[in-house]
């Protein structure tokens, strides 16, 4: 059985997550699934230069937004897997307004990028896939808050879906 199928509690996660959770929809890992092809295929058309793309001025380009993207994946994958083994150490925030510049995106090829998203998200489905139950509701501290494994999947996929809405609505259509 799939111990992701049952929705985190309000206690597992830190309520600035809710909405990441709830755009998760019922199946994170099948979500976590299905949103490669959608993302390939929102960008499939795209050049390099396109990719650079900021829909206003501070706002990240579109290479920035997708290196944002794995590096949240690593990062919340990491987490899963340091509490899904039991371990109690308190893991530390991260501020991604300093990450970002940090990454050099906007100098990487945006086949690079999407190749780098893809081998990240095989790697975290592998790991989510390996949890039990026990595993899925262990409950550590990020961040200085509690957050379950099976919170973190949700977390994950929401966070895609909010950025890939994001491509759709803003950056995209506002491209020609």
């Amino acid at each position: 059985m799939n111990p992701f199928l049952t929705p985190p509690a309000a206690t597992e996660y830190a309520p600035f997550y809710a909405n990441y959770v709830r755009l998760a929809g019922p199946d994170p890992l099948q979500a976590l699934r299905t949103q490669p092809p959608v993302l390939h295929q929102l960008l499939a058309n795209l050049s390099d230069e396109q990719a650079l793309f900021r829909y206003a001025p501070g706002k990240w380009s579109i290479k920035e937004k997708l290196v944002h993207m794995i590096d949240t994946e690593r990062i919340f994958v990491y987490r899963a897997l340091r509490i899904g083994r039991g371990d109690t150490t308190p893991l530390p925030g991260y501020e991604q307004d300093d990450y970002v510049p940090l990454s050099e995106a906007d100098a990487r090829p945006l086949a690079g990028i999407l190749a780098e998203y893809d081998a990240v998200r095989a790697a975290s489905l592998c790991l989510f896939e390996s949890f039990g139950t026990a595993a899925a509701e262990r409950i550590g501290t990020a961040s200085d808050r509690p957050v379950s494994v099976r919170a973190l999947a949700y977390m994950l996929a929401g966070h895609e879906a909010h950025h890939l809405q994001l491509l759709q609505e803003r950056y995209l259509p506002n491209m020609a």
